[in-house]
Parts: structure tokens; C-alpha cells; sequence
């Protein structure tokens, strides 16, 4: 869907419910989160697109290599993720407290750690490669495969991790439609890029790589010029943007270093899946793959809300104003529940249809036929926990979101204890774990800083 499309069917859309029965709170709600949904839901698009084109080479190492490559990269920058989620979070309270100065230091020193990380990974990516190749192991061929996509691929890095902080910063500001602009022109150029040197120009997955990198730098290109007008209008000179490197750098590192934290147990959880469902036999593997899609999915959409969330209670937190704090929060579970509920009730009713579409295996759609009832729990558990953390990065409590995700995953690990009796409904009991404890976890700490009245305290 093209950007302009999708913004404005966005815009339509929040009229006509708007016009119905929404508060001011939702109306504010609808307006980030909706084009962030749109956007999100594009991710998930481009690799299935990636999937279709290498699948349609002559070799299967083609679409090994690919996988084990797109893997690893995920891997690594949803470590990076940190970079976002501070920058939003920082940014939104900057806006709240309407400080320029505070505003320009938002963009400028997580953009300078972003493009230094970024170099960084860019020039040490062969003896990085080599190290994660080592670790996955498999066939030297879909290994040399997965190595010609990374070498290239991880060229974009310095974009890769720069638009981070654009999209984080712009999300900050809460302008709405930068983020929609940002994810789904270049997940579209991506795409476009995508088929034209893989199919076209028979580049293979080298061709995949270069796609990647093009459609990454352009995004960059185009934020820049988003933040450059946003810069105007807040009335952020060049003179303020060049001191805005100095500060309390120091915050920001500590800041980031939990998030990072928190990252890696939240990857190492998901990992555990994919490696425990392999022991478990080829058949429940691919089962879990059709299925985690379905969760890919709602959690992209429910995403939506928590960007809004990050954004509204950061304004709210900068601002020091507790009313708001609440008038986003009661919305966010209005809304976000709302939707939650409809994901489980379309699974519930058609999910067997949508998985007939997603394999056409008839004893992989029979096998997670069993596994569906998860797929209609799991929303309605884990909204809260999406919800809960937009808030908490709103705040800027990084340390807090990591020691709740210790706990869930603490948790995960007990539960996996039930696999030997369980099976594979061990697994999915763990994850539905894994995401109570951490809704459940946060809302105590929430709860216990709104009764002592600590949560606009300094962090």
C-alpha cells in the first residue's frame, strides 16, 4: 500500500470512528497508533517477500543462506533495538516539557552512538560473520550463501541503526505520519529492489543484500529531511544542534545498556523456542513457524498502541502532568484490548482457514490445528505487557523493564520444565508465561510508584 494510501485511509478511518463513540484520549490514541500499525504490518510483508523470490531460485542453499543470514541480522539489531526505544523516550518528554535544548540533545547524541555502532559493525563484519556462522554451524553451502548476503548486507548497518533514532525521534514528537512514510516507503522500495536485481538481474542473494542496503540508505535520506522541517518548526537552530552533543552522555549509555539487556533475554526466550521445537521433531518445527507468524503478526499490530503509549506518557511524564499519564493509559487498555479481543476471536473462528493458507501441508495444517488455542490465549495476555512497556520507555525506567523481563524469563525457564509431559503445548504455556509474568510484573511496579506518588521522580 503506498504511504499516501495508507495515510489517508488512516485519517479516514479515525474520522468515522471518531465520530462515534471515542474519547479525546482515544482520538489522540488512534491518531499515532494507527498509521504505526499499518506500517508495522509491512515488516512482516517484506520477508515473506524475501521468502517468495529466493524460494524461486534453482537451489534450496539459495533460501538457506538467505534465512540463516536475515536471522543473524535480526539478532544483532534487535539488540541495537535500545536505540529507538530510548531515543522515543527521551524525545517525548523533551516535547512534554516543551525544551528545545533537551530536544536537539534527543536527536543528536543517539544519533552520533548510532552511526558509531553502526561503522563499527560495518568494518568488523567479517570477523563478526565468521563468529556467527560458527555458532548456527550447517552445510558449507547455505553457510557460503549466508556469508555473501551478510557481507553485504551489513554494509547498511550505519542506516540501519541511524533510522532508529529518526524514527524514535519523530515518534517522540508525535509526528504521526513520518513513521507510516518512513517504514512503508522503504519496505516498498525493498521490495521493488528486491525482485528487480534477484529476478531480474540474477544478483541471487547478493541481489537480496544490495536491495536491503539501497532501501535502507534512502530511508535515512528521507527521515532526515522529516526531522529537518520538524527541527524548523520547534524553532531548533544549527548553532543549538551542535552543542547538543554535550550533555549527560552518561544517562543515555546506562540507559541504553538496560534496554540492550532486556533485549537479549527477550531474544534468548524466543530463541529457546526455536531450538526446544527442533528437538522436538521436524513436523512441529514448521508447525511452530506457521504459528509464530500468526503471532508476528498480532504483535506488530498491537505494537501500534505501545508506540503511541511510549509517545503520549513520555509527553505526560516531561510534562509532569498525572491526569494525562491516566487519560493515555485508560485509552491504550480501551483500545488495545478492543483489538486484542478481535484477534482472538478471528482465530478462534477462521484460524484453521488461515493456516490452510499459510501451508498447504496437510499434516502440518492438521498438527497445528492442536497448537491453535494459543494463538487465541496469547493476544489477550500479552497486549498488557506490550501496553505496560510503552510506558515504561515513556519514562525513560529502563532498569525496571529489565529486571521484570528477568523475572519472566526466570518463569519461561521453570515452565519449559513441563516439556517432557507437555510436549509442544510445554512450549506455548512457557511463552504465555513468559508474557503474563511480564504485563504482571510491570503493572506491580506501576502500581506500587502511582501509590507512592515516585513515578515522575528523576530516573
Amino acid at each position: 500500500m503506498p504511504p499516501g494510501v495508507a495515510v489517508c485511509f488512516s485519517s479516514l478511518f479515525i474520522r468515522l470512528v471518531c465520530m462515534a463513540f471515542l474519547t479525546s484520549s482515544d482520538k489522540a490514541l488512534w491518531h499515532l497508533a494507527l498509521p504505526m500499525i499499518f506500517s508495522n504490518i509491512t515488516v512482516p510483508l517484506l520477508g515473506l517477500v524475501d521468502t517468495a523470490v529466493i524460494g524461486h531460485l534453482d537451489s534450496p542453499v539459495y533460501l538457506g543462506g538467505v534465512a540463516v543470514g536475515a536471522t543473524a541480522t535480526s539478532f544483532l539489531f534487535m539488540l541495537l533495538l535500545f536505540l529507538r526505544m530510548s531515543t522515543t523516550g527521551l524525545t517525548a518528554q523533551a516535547y512534554g516539557a516543551k525544551n528545545p535544548q533537551a530536544l536537539a540533545r534527543a536527536l543528536v547524541q543517539p544519533l552520533l552512538l548510532a552511526l558509531g555502532a553502526g561503522a563499527l559493525i560495518a568494518l568488523l563484519r567479517t570477523p563478526i560473520i565468521d563468529l556467527a556462522l560458527h555458532i548456527v554451524g550447517g552445510s558449507e553451502a547455505v553457510l557460503e550463501q549466508a556469508r555473501r548476503f551478510l557481507e553485504i548486507r551489513w554494509l547498511s548497518a550505519p542506516a540501519s541503526l541511524a533510522n532508529l533514532v529518526l524514527l524514535g525521534w519523530l515518534l517522540g514528537v508525535q509526528y504521526a505520519r513520518a513513521p507510516v512514510i518512513l517504514l512503508v516507503v522503504g519496505n516498498i522500495l525493498n521490495i521493488v529492489l528486491d525482485v528487480w536485481l534477484v529476478m531480474g538481474l540474477h544478483m541471487n542473494v547478493q541481489g537480496a543484500a544490495l536491495a536491503t542496503v539501497i532501501a535502507e540508505y534512502a530511508t535515512l535520506l528521507i527521515g532526515l529531511l522529516m526531522v529537518r522541517k520538524i527541527l524548523k518548526l520547534r524553532g531548533i537552530s544549527g548553532e543549538m544542534l551542535k552543542t547538543a552533543w554535550r550533555g549527560n552522555f552518561r544517562r543515555l549509555l546506562a540507559l541504553n545498556r538496560d534496554i540492550m539487556l532486556r533485549s537479549l533475554l527477550l531474544q534468548l526466550c524466543f530463541g529457546a523456542i526455536t531450538v526446544l521445537g527442533a528437538r522436538l521433531g521436524s513436523d512441529i518445527i514448521a508447525v511452530n513457524a506457521v504459528l509464530m507468524t500468526l503471532l508476528t503478526f498480532t504483535a506488530y499490530a498491537l505494537d501500534g498502541f505501545a508506540y503511541a503509549v511510549e509517545a503520549h506518557s513520555g509527553q505526560a511524564y516531561g510534562a509532569r502532568d498525572g491526569s494525562q499519564l491516566l487519560d493515555v493509559w485508560r485509552a491504550a487498555c480501551r483500545q488495545s484490548g478492543i483489538v486484542a479481543l478481535l484477534f482472538s476471536v478471528v482465530y478462534l473462528l477462521a484460524g484453521e482457514h488461515i493456516i490452510a493458507l499459510l501451508t498447504s501441508l496437510t499434516q502440518i495444517q492438521q498438527l497445528a490445528d492442536r497448537y491453535l488455542i494459543w494463538q487465541v490465549i496469547l493476544p489477550l495476555v500479552g497486549v498488557w505487557c506490550y501496553l505496560l512497556d510503552g510506558m515504561f520507555i515513556g519514562a525513560t525506567r529502563a532498569a525496571e523493564m529489565r529486571n521484570s523481563m528477568a523475572v519472566a524469563a526466570a518463569g519461561f525457564a521453570l515452565t519449559l520444565l513441563t516439556l517432557p509431559w507437555l510436549g509442544n503445548h510445554g512450549l506455548w504455556l512457557a511463552l504465555t508465561v513468559f508474557l503474563a509474568l511480564r504485563g504482571l510484573s510491570l503493572a506491580a511496579i506501576w502500581r506500587r510508584h502511582w501509590r507512592n506518588g515516585t513515578w515522575f521522580a528523576a530516573t
